[in-house]
């Protein structure tokens, strides 16, 4: 009897020694509790911000990262803005008194949104619609079939080309403009790789269902970091 009490108090501990060691594993990918994320092999600052619902430029500023935006296993990158501090505070408002008495011609004008022409990434019919909820839908998902073409919405540069995003499977993103970003989810083959230009309607991968159970393409549109409803921005079928 006595064996039985000391196998089953050792499998408790064993237990709990594998469930501590899977916490700290989640918490040096995510460490969501200290808003920080600790970058994996293979992450890219595009992707990361895609993930968190971020800006890119916004992660980039609050990490003091400059282009071209070169981020480095193991480094941590804050997903809060940083506490200003009473020095960083005068410094932007001495800062701002001396933009004001600039004349107004030396005023920068603000940036124009870049307007595009996108099109149907494929074929079929709309399967399930984005949704601004909670735990709502970040974009459309089209029905297909397996190995169907997957085309660019609109021009731009693949910002990522990989698999490491949980839930997204083969998943392809593009920078547009500074203001949009399109991606590409649930691939079964990818044909661009990060850092390639791409037209209107090439093809950039096959349809699939990684990371999903059935045959569809996930498809969202991103404006300054924050997903928008691809149908506003399509053109009607």
């Amino acid at each position: 009897m006595l064996s039985i009490i000391r196998k089953v108090i050792f499998y408790l501990l064993l237990l709990s020694l594998v469930s501590c060691v899977s916490n700290r594993n989640s918490q040096v990918y995510y460490d969501y509790d200290h808003g920080y994320h600790t970058v994996l092999k293979g992450e890219t600052l595009y992707a990361i911000a895609f993930q968190h619902g971020i800006n890119y430029k916004t992660l980039a500023k609050w990490n003091n990262i400059r282009r071209p935006y070169t981020i480095y296993a193991g480094q941590r990158l804050k997903l809060t803005r940083p506490a200003v501090t009473s020095k960083t505070y005068a410094a932007k408002r001495n800062s701002s008194s001396s933009i004001k008495k600039k004349s107004s011609s030396s005023t920068k004008k603000p940036e124009k949104i870049i307007k595009h022409e996108w099109n149907w990434p494929t074929k079929g019919k709309v399967i399930r619609t984005y949704s601004s909820g909670l735990g709502g839908n970040k974009g459309i998902d089209i029905a297909g079939k397996i190995g169907q073409p997957v085309l660019a919405a609109s021009a731009g540069k693949v910002v990522y080309s990989g698999n490491g995003l949980a839930g997204y499977g083969n998943l392809i993103i593009v920078k547009h403009s500074e203001q949009f970003l399109s991606a590409y989810a649930h691939n079964k083959k990818l044909f661009v790789k990060e850092g390639g230009e791409v037209k209107r309607g090439e093809k950039i991968a096959e349809l699939g269902k990684s990371g999903t159970t059935e045959a569809k393409l996930h498809f969202e549109i991103r404006y300054k970091g924050k997903p928008v409803d691809p149908l506003k921005y399509l053109p009607k079928h």
